[in-house]
């Protein structure tokens, strides 16, 4: 037997005893678990071990008791917006390119079971066996940015699974888009033109394609002399605005009580004087008080919502509406009259974000229709006209030869 193998084997012996030794006493113990106090605990019980044992279990305790844990480095990485754990072993990263294996991994499965129990606590939620899943913003205690938690239990998975985003503060605008390549210089006139001529838009795309970016720079563009009033789940939208107020929902506590909805904070929001009014995104019965007050004297109001495509836009508020009682025709109607763009981000196979299309929204019939306007590749399309009539109706037009 090698030497070598045999003592280091003896340490991870010895360590994840002085580990167990050392949590137990931690948990009886009525002081707050701070750095200090573990390492009082560590010594306590290290009896006759050696330093290395000593100083792995202070470093696996401290990352059990504080902060991210193993995944603390990680979301320090500026670059990574993702971090996937689907067993001890297994720790994933999205650096905007796809996932690649982390080189970082948890002792046992109780290790990731325990963490994401703890992130959980922190924010009020409970996390056990009859509540096997949770979904919560964390505490934002860096300038790293937020980070959005998502933990399954056992036997739901067949491991403990913990999904952490990671929100970058940042403050996007158009000329910054524009730089990165998100769209072109005409397109970035064009986007300027159809927020200073009051066009309600949405913004759709899939998870990851830039929504919440392009949101954000577009509402940099709005006059500093306007009043926008926002309402998120989360603190993501940060535009480079002077007059931008922010309001966000609040889940239920341990007790299953103190929940604000979105849809309630709609309505809120429509009693505190906004020029513009924003739903960071649209994903259920909100989007009733949304059309009902961009219908209503709200223009250049906006939001996100999840579609694959602009066609799909019609279809997938109907569904949202139905959740509040709004019915297919009336729903139709008000979507019509309220919406007058769908912006379509998509995220290439490298990793960039990018403006696919831009299409006009118009009521035919009994059933709203979206129409492309412009193309990605394809320059101008069928609605081109209709959007050069819509901007100079509000207030007149720049020279765009997208």
């Amino acid at each position: 037997m090698n030497p070598s193998t045999s003592t280091t084997a003896g340490e991870r012996v010895r360590s994840g005893a002085l580990v167990a030794r050392t949590r137990r006493r931690l948990a009886e113990s009525a002081s707050p678990t701070t750095p200090t106090a573990i390492a009082r605990a560590v010594r306590a019980e290290a009896g006759v071990v050696g330093h290395a044992d000593v100083l792995h279990a202070l470093r696996v305790l401290h990352q059990e008791f504080a902060g991210l844990g193993p995944l603390a480095e990680l979301v320090r990485d500026t670059t990574v917006t993702d971090v996937l754990v689907t067993s001890p072993d297994e720790v994933w990263v999205d650096r905007g390119g796809g996932l690649v294996r982390a080189d970082v991994s948890f002792d046992t499965e109780d290790a990731v079971r325990r963490l994401a129990q703890r992130l959980a606590a922190a924010v009020g939620r409970r996390l056990d066996e009859a509540s096997p899943f949770v979904d919560a913003w964390l505490p934002e205690t860096t300038s790293h940015g937020e980070v959005r938690l998502h933990a399954v239990l056992p036997p739901i998975v067949r491991s403990t699974s913990l999904s952490l985003r990671v929100l970058r503060p940042a403050a996007h605008t158009l000329a910054g888009l524009r730089a990165s390549g998100t769209f072109d210089e005409s397109i970035a006139v064009l986007l300027r033109q159809v927020v200073l001529a009051r066009l309600s838009f949405l913004v759709v795309g899939g998870t990851g394609s830039g929504k919440t970016t392009l949101l954000a720079a577009m509402l940099g563009a709005v006059p500093p002399g306007e009043r926008v009033v926002c309402v998120e789940d989360a603190h993501e939208l940060r535009p480079d605005h002077p007059h931008f107020v922010r309001l966000v929902v609040r889940p239920p506590n341990v007790e299953g009580a103190g929940r604000i909805s979105t849809r309630d904070l709609v309505r809120q929001a429509l009693r505190m004087r906004p020029d513009r009014l924003v739903v960071g995104e649209v994903r259920g019965e909100e989007v009733c008080e949304l059309l009902a007050a961009l219908n209503t004297g709200h223009e250049g109001g906006a939001g996100t919502l999840h579609a694959n495509s602009p066609a799909e836009v019609p279809a997938r508020v109907e569904a949202l509406a139905a959740l509040g009682g709004l019915g297919r025709a009336a729903l139709h109607s008000q979507l019509g009259a309220a919406v007058r763009l769908v912006l379509h981000m998509v995220r290439l196979p490298g990793g960039d974000r990018v403006l696919d299309s831009i299409s006009v929204l118009a009521k035919e019939t009994d059933r709203v229709v979206v129409t492309p306007a412009w193309r990605r590749g394809a320059g101008r399309g069928p609605a081109w006209e209709d959007l050069a009539e819509l901007v100079r109706h509000r207030g007149g037009w720049a020279s765009c030869s997208a």
